[in-house]
C-alpha cells in the first residue's frame, strides 16, 4: 500500500479556502486576543482548525473566528486625522486629575 505524495491534491487545497482570523480567550474574564489565521471552507471547519492549531495544550476557553475579508483596518496614512482629535481631550488622561493623599488606587 503506497502513500499519496504530498504533491497530489485531493479536493480543494487549503490555500483556496477562505482565510479566517483566530482570537482566543485564555480564561474567563480576559479579552480575546488575535493568535493567528487558518484556512477553512466554512465557520465550523474554521473553529475546529483553530482549536486544533491554537489550543492544543488547553490554552483557551473560547475561540472566535472571523473571515479575514470582513476585517476593515484604518489606513496608516490617515493616522494623524484619525487619532488627532483625541489629543485635545486632556481630561481623558489620568494625569489631569489630582489624587487625594491616602488614596492608593482609583
Amino acid at each position: 500500500m503506497s502513500k499519496a505524495s504530498s504533491s497530489e491534491a485531493v479536493g480543494p487545497t487549503n490555500s483556496s479556502w477562505p482565510l479566517w482570523e483566530v482570537f482566543v480567550r485564555a480564561k474567563n474574564g480576559l479579552a480575546h486576543k488575535h493568535v493567528g489565521s487558518v484556512h477553512a471552507a466554512d465557520e465550523r471547519m474554521a473553529i475546529e482548525a483553530a482549536r486544533d492549531v491554537y489550543t492544543r495544550r488547553m490554552e483557551g476557553v473560547s475561540l472566535w473566528v472571523v473571515p479575514s475579508s470582513a476585517i476593515v483596518a484604518s489606513d496608516p496614512k490617515e493616522t494623524t486625522e484619525l487619532f488627532e482629535p483625541a489629543a485635545d481631550k486632556v481630561y481623558r488622561h489620568p494625569t489631569f486629575y489630582t489624587i487625594p493623599e491616602g488614596v492608593k488606587n482609583i
